[in-house]
């Protein structure tokens, strides 16, 4: 089977960044605009990750829309999961972010002890390509609960925790550059972040004016996020399969 995951660009990251803001605002239109519920939400969010996941996985080579269309639907599950450990069921940010990294330390110790390596270099198996799904929804709801923590204790708000993120994605950009920490274990923790950040755009977009944010319709941002995306993904996606920066 040919590698299933893209390669990993200065572009990926970009579409990475248009995918996390598009699951903030996508998932608070849901649960917040059409108001249903953190609960609901999820639910629905979550069949849709199976069935996009699903597709994914059976699927025999690299399809750009269909890798993206899982990270999405992961974005917008983690979004309600998010909000539902924080909110619904009062666990508050630092135990639901807590939760969450152990839970994506353990998913990730279990990849390495089925597969012997968690590198996301080449996903040829669909053993390594659940684990690899199974991670990313984790990581995805870590992230929201991380810049949702950020923005709404620390006092920064939401451009400036987004500027926090951003300079902790410089940062280890940097490491990737000029040190010889693990490719992997960057890529990691720069996917985790990509989540805060793009949590704290979506909601400096949608979020009253009174609270730090431009007061943008959800549903609306959500669509023009979708265009910028799909624009990135046309003028980055390769059907062949890719050598990646990651070791």
């Amino acid at each position: 089977m040919l590698s299933k995951v893209p390669q990993i660009t200065f572009g990926f990251w970009v579409i990475k960044i248009f995918a996390t803001t598009l699951g903030e605002t996508g998932g608070d239109a849901l649960s917040m605009t059409l108001n249903l519920g953190y609960a609901i939400s999820t639910a629905i969010f979550v069949v849709l990750f199976l069935v996009t996941v699903a597709a994914q996985i059976h699927a025999s080579a690299y399809r750009p829309f269909m890798y993206w269309a899982v990270i999405v639907a992961t974005t917008t599950a983690g979004t309600t999961m998010s909000d539902f450990l924080t909110r619904t069921a009062g666990l508050g940010y630092s135990k639901s972010s807590l939760l969450l990294f152990a839970s994506v330390l353990v998913v990730l110790a279990l990849w390495h002890f089925a597969v012997g390596t968690v590198s996301v270099n080449r996903i040829t198996s669909r053993k390594a390509e659940r684990f690899y799904w199974t991670t990313i929804l984790f990581s995805q709801t870590l992230g929201t609960a991380l810049g949702d923590c950020l923005a709404d204790t620390s006092g920064l708000g939401y451009a400036g925790s987004a500027c926090v993120f951003a300079g902790a994605l410089a940062l280890f950009a940097a490491a990737y550059w000029w040190t010889e920490i693990s490719h992997t274990a960057l890529f990691w923790m720069a996917f985790i972040l990509t989540r805060p950040l793009g949590a704290t755009l979506g909601d400096m977009l949608t979020k009253p004016i009174v609270h730090g944010g431009l007061d943008l319709s959800r549903i609306v941002s959500s669509l023009i996020i979708a265009t910028f995306m799909i624009i990135g993904i046309l003028s980055t996606s390769r059907q062949s399969e890719q050598p990646s920066l990651t070791t």
